[in-house]
C-alpha cells in the first residue's frame, strides 16, 4: 500500500508565515516540498483575530524572508486588515506549492527511515517532515464553566470579534495576558460595563525616554538572545507575553488607570458555586508584580542609554496611580449584571496526530532549534524556538534559513547514499 504513495523530500504541514517561510528557503535552494494546510493559508490570522486587532510590535519587525515591511510607518502598528494585505503579499511573494483545504491526520516514522503522513485527500511519503503548525491548538476553558447560568454567553479569546456580538450587559474577562487585557480594553472603550479577573501576567511600557521600548530592547540585543542564553533557559518558553498595546499609535496598558475609570478588577478565577464566581486574593500581587516588572524593563534601559553614553530624555520610575481597598473574593453574576464571559487564559498543544517519540509529560515536543531526536523530524514557528522572535514576524525568518540548511544537507546526504 505504502509503495503506491506520491512521495517528497520535504513536507511541511501548516501553511502560516512559518511554514510559508520554509517553503521560500527550500525553493530558494531548489529542493522539492510541499505544503499542507487544514484551512487556508494564514488561517489564524484570518479567521481567529478580533476587528480592532493591531500588532503590539512595530512594523519594522516585520521581516519575513525575502518580505520585510515595506510600508510608510515603520514604527506604527499594523491593524488587521494591513496585517493580511501584508500577509498576501508574502503568500505570493513564496508562491508555495501550497494544498488548501488538506488535514493532516497521522503522521508516523517509517521502518528504515522517513514518514507516512495520513491526510484526509490522500496519503503521501516524505523523507522529512516539518511541523509548522504553531502550539496553541485547543482553546483552554476550565471544566467547570459548564456549570455556570446558560444565558450566559461564553466564548474564548479566539472566537471573539468586536463588542457587538455580545449580548447587551456587562462582560467578564477571565485572564490578562496580551489578548486579555486587550480585548478588555476593547471593551472598555467601547463603553461595555468590563469585570477583569487577573493573573501573573507582566507588563511593559510602549514608550520610554523618548522611543518604543522595542526599539531600545532591540539595541540592547535582547531579541537576538538564544534560549540556551536566557535565565530561565528553556523555561522561558512558558512565561506569560508582557501586555502592551499598539492600538491608536501605542500606549500602555495600565489595568490600575482601567479601574479608576471603572474597570471592575479581581484575583485570580478559583472557581463556581451557587451563583458566584470565586477568586483568589492576589490581585494587589498581581499588579505590583506587573509594575515591578515594567519598572525593572525601563531600568534595563537606562542602564544601556548611561553605559552607551547616550542623550535621551529622562526616565523615571511608574507610580501606582490605583490600589485595591479590598480583595474581592466573590462575584455574583447575576447581580452583577453580567451576560457574557471572555475565556483569556490561553491553548493546550494538540499534536495527537503526530505518532513521534518527541513530546514531554505536557504535550510539548522537545527540541534543539527545532530539530528532534526523530531523525527527519523538526518544527518551527514555536514561541522561543531559539530567540524571542521565533514565533513572530521578527524571528521566523533566521530560524527558516537554519532549518533550511539542516534539510537542504540531508537531502543531499540522501541522493549521495542513493548514488
Amino acid at each position: 500500500m505504502t509503495m503506491n504513495m506520491p512521495h517528497i523530500p520535504v513536507l511541511i504541514v501548516g501553511g502560516g508565515q512559518a511554514g510559508l517561510s520554509v517553503s521560500w528557503c527550500l525553493k530558494q535552494r531548489g529542493i522539492a516540498h510541499v505544503v499542507l494546510e487544514k484551512h487556508r493559508a494564514m488561517h489564524v490570522w484570518r479567521e481567529r483575530r478580533w476587528d480592532n486587532f493591531c500588532l503590539v510590535t512595530p512594523n519594522w519587525q516585520c521581516q519575513l524572508p525575502g518580505w520585510p515591511y515595506r510600508g510608510d510607518d515603520p514604527h506604527g502598528f499594523m491593524t488587521k486588515p494591513q496585517i493580511l494585505d501584508y500577509l498576501e503579499g508574502f503568500l505570493r511573494h513564496v508562491a508555495p506549492p501550497l494544498h488548501e483545504g488538506v488535514a493532516v491526520q497521522r503522521v508516523r516514522p517509517r521502518e528504515g527511515g522517513g514518514f507516512e503522513v495520513h491526510t484526509s485527500a490522500g496519503d503521501w511519503t516524505a523523507d522529512q517532515v516539518v511541523v509548522a503548525s504553531g502550539g496553541y491548538h485547543t482553546p483552554i476553558v476550565p471544566p467547570w464553566a459548564a456549570a455556570l447560568p446558560p444565558e450566559v454567553l461564553q466564548i474564548h479569546s479566539e472566537q471573539y470579534r468586536s463588542t457587538t456580538q455580545l449580548p447587551p450587559g456587562a462582560v467578564l474577562v477571565v485572564g490578562c495576558g496580551q489578548s486579555g487585557a486587550q480585548i478588555a480594553e476593547d471593551l472598555h472603550l467601547a463603553g461595555r460595563p468590563v469585570h477583569l479577573a487577573t493573573g501573573p501576567a507582566p507588563r511593559c511600557a510602549r514608550f520610554y525616554r523618548g522611543r518604543d521600548v522595542v526599539d531600545w530592547l532591540a539595541d540592547m540585543r535582547y531579541y537576538e538572545m538564544p534560549v540556551t542564553q536566557h535565565p530561565l533557559r528553556e523555561g522561558v518558553r512558558d512565561n506569560t507575553n508582557h501586555y502592551v498595546t499598539g492600538r491608536d499609535g501605542g500606549r500602555d496598558i495600565d489595568l490600575r488607570r482601567f479601574a479608576l475609570e471603572g474597570l471592575q478588577l479581581y484575583g485570580l478565577v478559583d472557581g463556581y458555586a451557587d451563583g458566584q464566581l470565586r477568586f483568589q486574593p492576589n490581585l494587589r500581587e498581581h499588579l505590583d508584580e506587573a509594575d515591578r516588572i515594567y519598572n525593572g524593563i525601563n531600568a534595563s534601559i537606562d542602564r544601556h542609554i548611561e553605559a552607551q553614553g547616550l542623550s535621551a530624555p529622562p526616565g523615571g520610575v511608574y507610580t501606582p496611580v490605583w490600589a485595591p481597598a479590598e480583595e474581592r473574593t466573590a462575584l455574583d453574576l447575576r447581580a452583577a449584571g453580567i451576560t457574557s464571559v471572555v475565556w483569556c487564559i490561553g491553548f493546550r498543544p494538540d499534536f495527537g496526530w503526530l505518532q513521534a517519540p518527541v513530546f514531554d509529560g505536557r504535550g510539548q515536543p522537545v527540541h534543539t532549534r527545532g530539530l528532534t531526536a526523530v531523525p527527519g523530524l523538526s518544527f518551527i514557528g514555536l514561541p522561543w524556538l531559539h530567540t524571542w522572535g521565533s514565533g513572530r514576524f521578527s524571528g521566523v525568518a533566521a530560524d527558516a534559513e537554519h532549518l533550511a540548511e539542516h534539510l537542504a544537507d540531508q537531502v543531499e546526504r540522501a541522493v549521495a547514499v542513493a548514488a
